[in-house]
């Protein structure tokens, strides 16, 4: 996932003072007791459904002002996964945090032996900019289930959506236990100093270095998700008018600014210019009639660096390449067979371009995944199980999707997260409550028995027991 640069010298030492205030009130929130229990953690759960639900018009409004989106593509992209993921964890929250008994070995009788998932106290969520309300709020939710007070720190990038949320979380969640702390790279920088028991940080994997270095003082645990050069491989005995619809339509959704969409795609040499054609005519029925051909890119950073990938590109223009930059715009494009050495093959795309390339085997294309750095996804179009198992076995990446791509997104029975350079740890569902728990081992031994040859001196006979014991 593709974010700019960011400066990180000191800040004011008003400022510092007053991040260190919040975070102070919410680790006496945290040790009072308030999150731990199922009602608390539901009731913000619940605040964030109606949140979603009444304030709909006014956060699909600050993604228009940010990003240029319609209000449905914002509901499909920042409201729909969060209502999911919102009302998945309120139903089972109960149960996930039962303790879960494990059964001991023989040598260890009699003793009863759990795990106990306990909050972690304090934890900090920093968020992204292409999907502001979704990646900000979905760490949210796996904090709040594990009963954790939060500081949320939206993208400084999307200053409409930043704000909206500083004002309406406080109105649906507890804000004695869930602060909004807006600011840029500088905030979160002092935002880390203070030494939070656990980070979610979702972005690009420069400025995810400058999260680490600002964690590693503080021994803060990290969980990052960060996106990578996600590959499609489509085979010859793929449907390609299906293939290419579902790959197309990850370039328009969101302009193409999604770390979970078609990066590049492998397509059997037979039926790449095929794929192309349908590829073509799928963008093209993509176009509301009178719309215009170009797609909003947020900032000029990003276009800039979206127009310097087209420029330089000595790849075959199949359909699109014109940029705007006075209204920050580029047309959905389709590049075939750029160099592998192009920047734009060796870099995050993060726009509505695709690179389309041939390869003559399903083993060429899973070498070149491989030669590669590992992916927070990766995808593949085919009809043929054994095809299908190699793909899975021999791919390393965050998650994999056949005959589709990026639906494991809206599915909170699934991990999110990446693998390698493409991130660490998971969230979403069970694994984000499981993420943000402390899980606690519970061992429980009864008095007696309380045989003397457990103790020393250990004589022959004694460590004969003992090694008997152990072999069991």
């Amino acid at each position: 996932m593709t974010t700019d640069e960011v400066e990180t010298r000191a800040i004011d030492s008003d400022t510092t003072d007053a991040i260190t205030g919040v975070v102070a009130g919410l680790r006496d929130i945290h040790a009072s007791g308030r999150t731990r229990t199922a009602r608390w953690r539901i009731e913000q759960l619940r605040g964030i459904e109606r949140m979603l639900d009444e304030r709909e018009d006014e956060i699909t409004r600050a993604l228009a002002e940010d990003l240029g989106r319609d209000p449905f593509e914002s509901w499909m992209t920042d409201i729909l996964d969060l209502k999911i993921e919102a009302r998945h964890a309120r139903k089972h929250l109960r149960r996930w945090m039962r303790n879960r008994p494990q059964l001991l070995p023989l040598n260890q009788m009699p003793a009863l032996g759990w795990v106990q998932y306990e909050p972690l106290g304090v934890v900090l969520v920093i968020g992204a900019w292409n999907v502001p309300v979704l990646v900000t709020l979905g760490p949210l939710i796996n904090a709040v289930s594990a009963g954790n007070c939060v500081v949320v720190k939206p993208s400084e990038l999307v200053p409409a959506s930043s704000r909206l949320l500083a004002r309406m979380l406080p109105e649906y969640v507890d804000p004695k236990a869930v602060a909004v702390v807006e600011g840029d790279g500088r905030t979160t920088q002092a935002l880390l100093a203070q030494g939070f028991d656990h980070a979610v940080f979702t972005g690009g994997t420069e400025i995810a270095r400058k999260i680490l270095a600002g964690a590693a003082p503080h021994l803060t645990p990290v969980t990052l998700e960060l996106g990578g050069k996600d590959p499609v491989i489509v085979m010859d005995d793929a449907d390609l008018a299906v293939a290419a619809r579902r790959i197309a339509w990850t370039k328009v959704f969101a302009s193409g600014q999604a770390c979970l969409e078609a990066d590049y795609v492998l397509a059997a040499r037979t039926v790449r210019d095929e794929l192309v054609q349908h590829l073509v005519h799928s963008l093209e029925e993509f176009r509301s009639e009178g719309s215009p051909r170009g797609l909003r890119i947020v900032n000029k950073r990003q276009f800039d660096r979206l127009a310097g990938y087209l420029a330089g590109t000595r790849a075959r223009v199949a359909y699109g390449g014109g940029c705007d930059r006075a209204t920050l715009t580029v047309e959905p494009t389709v590049l075939v067979d750029p160099s592998p050495d192009e920047p734009i093959m060796r870099e995050e795309i993060f726009g509505p371009i695709l690179p389309v390339l041939a390869v003559d085997s399903l083993d060429e294309a899973i070498d070149f995944v491989k030669a590669r750095p590992k992916p927070l996804a990766s995808y593949i179009f085919t009809k043929s199980p054994r095809t299908r198992r190699r793909f899975l076995s021999e791919i390393s990446s965050g998650a994999a999707v056949v005959n589709h791509l990026a639906y494991h997104v809206v599915a909170p029975q699934l991990p999110l997260g990446g693998v390698g350079s493409s991130g660490m740890g998971r969230y979403h569902g069970r694994w984000g409550f499981e993420e943000l728990s402390h899980r606690k081992a519970v061992l429980v031994k009864p008095f007696r028995p309380d045989p003397r040859f457990a103790y020393p001196p250990y004589g022959d006979r004694a460590r004969k027991l003992i090694r008997r014991l152990y072999r069991a």
